[in-house]
Order: structure tokens, then C-alpha cells, then sequence
């Protein structure tokens, strides 16, 4: 009586998957174009069709080819160990905005410093990144190479960092009445430009070669000169900036 029955069920069964298979040839014969199925539909059917199996499948498979579906199937296995879901950007996060900006005023106010120079800084500051990290954002600012940056650097980003030893010089004019009438006398003055410190260093009707280098040999003083902690000192081409001044 059990083999009875249970051959009545599975005769019902292979019927059943008949009727079904004949009703899906039809339905997709009416349909015209791709069927457009949801990642959900996706996801029901490669999980029954990997039960069932690849040849099985492909009596009974209509909405896709059988290796589209069991592709779905491995592409949910995929996404399940992935955690890509939980990644906002595709590869590594990009470093925070405040890290980035220091490691790009780094790199501009001091042109000779390298990658690993620039990491090392970094690490200092308790932030730690990689010599390809520096690179990249170096590349995303536009901002070439040690070496080059170097020999590229713009005037504007060396006066900045310089600015503690970089001083600049110039002369006004002052109209003076004398006995011989007015009498214009010219002011030599100093400037410190990183922290704006004035320093006039003499006036005269006449400043000749002689003049100019008493006021060179003054400012350069080795104890007390203004100029004693600077390297650098800026001035146009006025002629009164002799060879022997500079």
C-alpha cells in the first residue's frame, strides 16, 4: 500500500513539473523582449534552480539561460562575504580632509621634501600614511615630485616659506627745506617679512657706492645687525643697489 501511494505521489509530481515546464515554454513565447526580473526574483529563483541542479534546469528554465542563474546564485554567495555593502567608495577610504590639507601645506612650503620626508612629518603628528597615500594626494593637488617641485616652485610658495629668514629693502623720498631750498633726501629701510619689524637704516641727499656699503656692513652685523638671522633679501633694480651693496 506505501509503494502504492508513493508511487501515485511521485506520478502527480512528474506531472505536475511537466505541466509546469509545457506552461513556461508558452508563457515565454508570448513574452516579447527581455524579461525584466527584480535583484528579489533574482535571488528566489538561483537559490532553488543551485537545489536543483544544472540539469534539471534546463528542462524547466524559462525567465534566463541556466548558467545566468546559477551566475546569480554565485554572485549571492559573493555579495554575502563581500561586505561591499558596506563600503561607501570602491577601494581604500580616502584620508580625511584636514589630513589631506596638511599634508598638501607641507608639501608646498617645503618644495625639497620627498615622500617619505613628508610621511615621516606625519607620523610625528600621530598621523600615519603611506608613501603611496602622500603621492596620491600630491597627484589629485597637482603638485609634482620632490625634484620637481623644487625646480618648479612658484614665488609666491617661496616667499611663504621663507619668510622667517627673507627681508626686503627699498627707499623713500623725503622733500627737506634748507637753506638752499628744498632737498630731496633718500631713506633707506628695511623689513623683516615674516614678522614686519621695520629697520631704517639712514638717509642721504646722495647715496653713493660708499653710502650703500656703510649701510651694507651696518644691517649685517654679526651681534646686533638687522639682518643677522636672514638669507635672503629682496630689492628691484634701482642702480643704488651697487655690486658692492650686494
Amino acid at each position: 500500500m506505501l509503494a502504492y501511494i508513493t508511487g501515485l505521489v511521485n506520478q502527480e509530481l512528474l506531472l505536475r513539473n511537466e505541466y509546469l515546464a509545457a506552461e513556461n515554454r508558452i508563457l515565454k513565447a508570448q513574452i516579447k523582449g527581455r524579461l525584466l526580473l527584480s535583484e528579489a526574483e533574482k535571488t528566489s529563483l538561483a537559490e532553488i534552480a543551485h537545489r536543483l541542479g544544472r540539469q534539471a534546469l534546463e528542462d524547466v528554465a524559462a525567465a534566463a539561460q541556466p548558467d545566468t542563474i546559477l551566475g546569480w546564485y554565485q554572485k549571492l554567495i559573493a555579495n554575502k562575504f563581500a561586505g561591499s555593502k558596506d563600503r561607501r567608495r570602491v577601494g581604500r577610504p580616502r584620508v580625511d580632509a584636514k589630513i589631506e590639507r596638511l599634508v598638501v601645506q607641507m608639501a608646498k612650503e617645503n618644495p625639497s621634501w620627498g615622500y617619505d620626508r613628508i610621511v615621516g612629518a606625519m607620523a610625528n603628528l600621530g598621523h600615519q600614511l603611506s608613501d603611496q597615500t602622500v603621492g596620491n594626494i600630491l597627484r589629485r593637488h597637482n603638485l609634482l615630485p620632490a625634484l620637481k617641485r623644487k625646480q618648479a616652485i612658484r614665488w609666491s610658495d617661496f616667499i611663504r616659506s621663507h619668510l622667517d629668514v627673507l627681508a626686503g629693502t627699498d627707499f623713500f623720498t623725503v622733500e627737506v627745506l634748507t637753506l638752499k631750498g628744498l632737498v630731496t633726501y633718500y631713506v633707506l629701510f628695511f623689513i623683516h617679512l615674516e614678522s614686519r619689524r621695520i629697520c631704517l637704516a639712514g638717509m642721504t641727499p646722495h647715496p653713493d657706492q660708499e653710502w650703500m656699503e656703510q649701510q651694507a656692513r651696518t644691517v649685517t652685523m654679526e651681534e646686533w645687525g638687522f639682518l643677522r638671522d636672514c638669507r635672503y633679501l629682496l630689492h628691484d633694480r634701482d642702480a643704488k643697489f651697487c655690486p658692492a651693496f650686494r
